[in-house]
C-alpha cells in the first residue's frame, strides 16, 4: 500500500470531516505533486470523498438547501462532466484564479464591504455554479468555490456541511462514473483503495466525536474564514 496516499488521505480526511470538503480540494495538488497523474488521485479520492460526504448526509439530511443543492445538479454537473472528459488529455492550472477568491471571500467577517460584493455576486447563482462546473472538471479544485457560495449564506454549521456535502457527493459520483465510463486506467489496486475508504470512514468517526461536535456556530464560522483563507494561499503557492 503507497503510505504517501494513505497519509494524504488521514490528513484530508480530518478537513472533509470538519467543513464538508477538503480530500479532493487538498488531496489532488497534494498527489498531483507527489508524481500521480489527474486520473489516478482522482481514482483514489473520489471513492474516499464520496464515502465521508454520505456519511455527513445520512447523519443530517433534514438539514440540505434542497433548492440550492438542485441548482448544482442542474447548472454544475453537466459541465463537470463535460469538462473532466476534456482535461483527461489537457493539463489546466486555475490556481492563481480560485486563490485569491479565497482569500477575498475569508475575509469578509472583516471587511463590511467585502460581505457586500460577495453577496452581489452570488446573487448570480446559476452562472456562479456554471463557473463552478468548469472550475471542479478541468481541476478537481470547484470544492473551493463551493465552500465560497455556501458560506456567503450563513448557513448554521450542520446545514453548511451538510449542504456541501450532499452536493459534494453528487459530483464526486457523477465524475467517478464518468472516468468508469471512458474506460481509464488506474494503477492503484482495487483492495488499496477499499482500504482508503476505510481508513477515511475511522477518521470521520473520531473527527466527528473528537472535534466538530464541539465547534459551536460562531466558531465554526470563525474557522471555516481561516479555512478558506489556508485554501486561498495554499493555491497560490502551488502554482507559483
Amino acid at each position: 500500500m503507497p503510505v504517501d496516499i494513505l497519509l494524504t488521505v488521514l490528513a484530508t480526511s480530518v478537513i472533509q470531516s470538519i467543513f464538508g470538503v477538503g480530500v479532493l480540494l487538498f488531496g489532488t495538488p497534494i498527489l498531483l505533486l507527489l508524481g500521480y497523474d489527474y486520473v489516478n488521485a482522482l481514482g483514489v479520492l473520489l471513492p474516499v470523498s464520496i464515502a465521508i460526504s454520505a456519511l455527513q448526509f445520512v447523519r443530517h439530511y433534514e438539514d440540505v438547501d434542497i433548492k440550492f443543492y438542485k441548482n448544482v445538479v442542474v447548472y454544475s454537473i453537466p459541465l463537470v462532466v463535460l469538462f473532466l472528459t476534456v482535461v483527461t488529455a489537457v493539463k489546466v492550472n486555475i490556481s492563481l484564479v480560485v486563490g485569491p477568491l479565497l482569500i477575498f471571500v475569508a475575509l469578509k467577517n472583516f471587511l463590511p464591504a467585502i460581505d457586500r460584493a460577495l453577496q452581489s455576486v452570488v446573487r448570480f447563482e446559476k452562472l456562479y455554479l456554471m463557473a463552478m462546473g468548469l472550475v471542479h472538471g478541468v481541476s478537481n479544485l470547484g470544492g473551493s468555490m463551493l465552500t465560497v457560495i455556501i458560506y456567503s449564506k450563513h448557513y448554521p454549521k450542520d446545514k453548511t456541511r451538510v449542504t456541501a456535502a450532499a452536493s459534494y457527493a453528487t459530483v464526486a459520483s457523477c465524475q467517478l462514473a464518468t472516468l468508469l465510463l471512458l474506460g481509464s486506467d488506474f494503477t492503484v489496486s482495487f483492495a488499496d483503495k477499499v482500504t482508503f475508504v476505510q481508513m477515511a470512514v475511522v477518521m470521520f468517526l473520531l473527527t466527528e466525536e473528537m472535534l466538530y461536535n464541539g465547534i459551536n456556530n460562531e466558531k465554526y464560522s470563525k474557522i471555516f474564514a481561516m479555512f478558506l483563507f489556508a485554501s486561498g494561499i495554499l493555491l497560490i503557492t502551488k502554482s507559483l
